[in-house]
């Protein structure tokens, strides 16, 4: 009972992490002293201000041993951030401890108070030292980005469309009959039939769950953050990535299977002669062995893709597919009756084969891209990016019309209403796509793009600077290419003497090459008239690419308070956006004045146009 009561508490911190992490500086100036509580908010939460009438979030002190509080505490809360400062009269070396008290909702979902405690030591000669916290550590992230939604939905539309390749269709039938004909009554039949159902969930998303646990345990948050990070941007995994699609697709076109080896299915189909539920077990357990040449290139897709994410984004992307994927046995297992309805096996199981192998074809040209807007190679322009998938697209199409045929391919005599309308829809795609090769904006499928910027040839009227011609006051010294025509500066120390100098803020775009909603952004935000020329007229614009590869000269290297030394420019920026505003993924944008005093919340990812200039203006009033 105390083991259980232990785990419980254990897995209660893993998945109610606090709604708000909490550090605290103390920036100390002669007899006065200002101590900063900044809150990073969890994804999907909200809190409350300290002045709110009927939820306010509470800043009390216990001890003021030293000093004295001056004034009312000053705050900002935006929708990541919680910032709280309070300023100190200082009568000699001070200690200082209280209680931060918020309560959080995330919807009509409200979670019971929580607590930061905090103890400080002032009057050391270090101009600002980091807190000795009481509070108990916070656990891992659970955070998950709005993208993940855009994951889970094509991990459901992959797990179904499994059902339809010719390794798993063939199961479908034979499944069935194995648990009606092996149980005593029809309850006990659909028993069975949801355990199977269940199984086959948790043989797919059991064994990633615990990798992605036991890197987390052994190596702690910040180790698994830098796994994903580093999965995500270096060339190495990246390319890796890009191979294993060609791979996957090549299997597809039938140029090879990938199997397991047969000792193992063989194996697991003799141990789903036992009765019982070890019988269920080992059927589900076949049922993934065989169908592995199939599901196999759609698990590694899954999983490749969630990697882009956060901590728990592949386990909740396996889960989904793995869920849509069993279901339909499921079903047909409650309701065997349905069997009749399913189309006979045949050729058209291979056609769903291939057609997947063009669409793993055009997707794994998204990790070559990454890697080269990362690492600036220039071999994957924006225009050689839609050539490609403009050729893959149209051979999709001739071969929908039958005009292509593969190694495993029925002869094709004529063709069905569904084969003519999936031609139709896919021609209209290349078509959308070939203005592309002249600069057209393409804003459907400007996050999967490169950006516009890398384009050789832009047709006049598409022309970014041709469109928005620069002004005269447009930074002289900026020599970063931005999006939109846009010139900016690679770090914040260049983009703050300039905004001195010019006497402007300063837009601060927290953005990475490999970020496919920063590329949504400034394709249907930064492309608005308005938006654009606030940007280029009236602010300095700073571009901190969190995932830039570019090695930094020994005089530019950071060292964090750990000790670590940051060499590379993208962890350079990384660690300012975390330190100085308090985020941890892109895009988010901040405005600040010339002498760097943020001017207002921090704003992420959100396609409203009126929303993003009322933020601008903000920032100019």
């Amino acid at each position: 009972m105390v083991l259980s009561l232990a785990a419980c508490v254990a897995v209660r911190g893993q998945l109610f992490p606090d709604t708000i992490k909490w550090s605290t500086t103390v920036s100390q100036d002669g007899d006065g002293a200002v101590i900063t509580f900044t809150g990073r908010i969890l994804s999907g939460w909200h809190t409350y201000s300290l002045k709110d009438p009927d939820t306010p979030s509470y800043l009390e002190f216990e001890t003021l041993e030293g000093a004295s509080l001056d004034g009312e505490p000053q705050e900002m809360l935006s929708e990541s951030l919680f910032i709280i400062k309070q300023a100190l009269k200082l009568s000699g070396p001070a200690k200082v401890s209280g209680t931060i008290t918020w309560r959080s909702c995330q919807g009509t979902d409200c979670r019971s108070p929580e607590d930061y405690d905090f103890e400080l030591a002032i009057g050391a000669p270090a101009a600002a030292q980091e807190a000795v916290s009481a509070a108990s550590p916070t656990t891992g992230k659970a955070k998950i980005p709005g993208s993940i939604w855009a994951l889970i939905l094509e991990a459901i539309l992959w797990g179904f469309a499994m059902l339809l390749t010719p390794c798993v269709f063939p199961m479908v039938p034979m499944t069935i009959s194995f648990f009606m004909k092996g149980s005593k009554n029809k309850a006990q039949g659909k028993f069975k039939a949801a355990m199977y159902g269940l199984f086959i969930v948790l043989l797919y998303t059991v064994p990633i769950s615990v990798i992605i646990l036991i890197t987390y345990l052994v190596g702690g948050q910040s180790v698994t953050a830098d796994i994903f990070n580093w999965l995500s941007t270096h060339w190495l995994p990246n390319l890796l990535f890009f191979v294993i699609f060609m791979l996957f697709a090549a299997s597809f076109f039938g140029a090879f299977e990938i199997q397991l080896p047969s000792s193992l299915v063989n194996r697991s189909d003799k141990n789903s002669d036992k009765g019982g539920l070890a019988g269920v077990f080992f059927m589900a357990l076949t049922l993934v062995l065989v169908s592995f040449s199939c599901t196999g290139p759609i698990v590694g897709t899954v999983l490749i893709k969630s990697t882009q994410g956060e901590f728990w984004t592949p386990m909740v992307t396996m889960l989904a597919f793995s869920i849509a994927f069993a279901l339909p046995f499921t079903l047909l297992a409650l309701f065997p009756s349905l069997l009749e309805n399913l189309p006979k096996s045949g050729g058209w199981l291979n056609s769903v084969k291939v057609v997947l192998g063009f669409i793993e074809l055009a997707l794994g040209l998204k990790f070559l891209s990454t890697a080269d807007q990362t690492y600036h190679w220039g071999i994957l322009d924006r225009e050689v990016y839609l050539a490609l998938w403009i050729v893959i697209f149209a051979l999709l199409g001739f071969y929908l019309l039958g005009k292509l045929r593969f190694k495993y391919d029925s002869e094709l005599k004529h063709i069905s209403l569904g084969r003519l309308v999936l031609a139709i829809i896919d021609f209209a795609f290349v078509v959308y796509l070939i203005p592309g090769m002249w600069g057209a904006p393409l804003k459907a499928l400007s996050g999967y793009l490169p950006p516009i910027e890398t384009q050789d040839f832009v047709l006049g009227k598409y022309t970014p600077q041709a469109a928005f011609p620069a002004s005269e006051s447009t930074p002289q010294g900026a020599t970063l290419d931005l999006a939109q025509g846009l010139k900016g500066y690679a770090t914040l120390e260049e983009g703050l003497a300039a905004a001195k100098a010019q006497g402007k803020p300063v837009f601060v775009d927290i953005t990475g090459y490999g970020c496919v909603n920063c590329r949504e952004m400034e394709a249907r935000v930064w492309s608005d008239p308005q938006v654009r020329s606030i940007l280029n007229d009236d602010y300095v614009i700073v571009a901190l690419h969190t995932d830039d590869k570019t090695k930094l000269p020994q005089d530019q290297w950071l060292t964090t308070e750990s000790g670590k030394v940051l060499k590379d420019r993208g962890r350079v920026n990384s660690y300012i956006v975390r330190e100085r505003f308090g985020v941890n993924a892109q895009p988010n944008y901040a405005l600040l004045s010339p002498e760097g005093q943020l001017l207002a919340p921090v704003r992420g990812y959100d396609l409203s146009i009126p929303g993003f200039l009322e933020f601008l203006k903000q920032g100019l009033n």
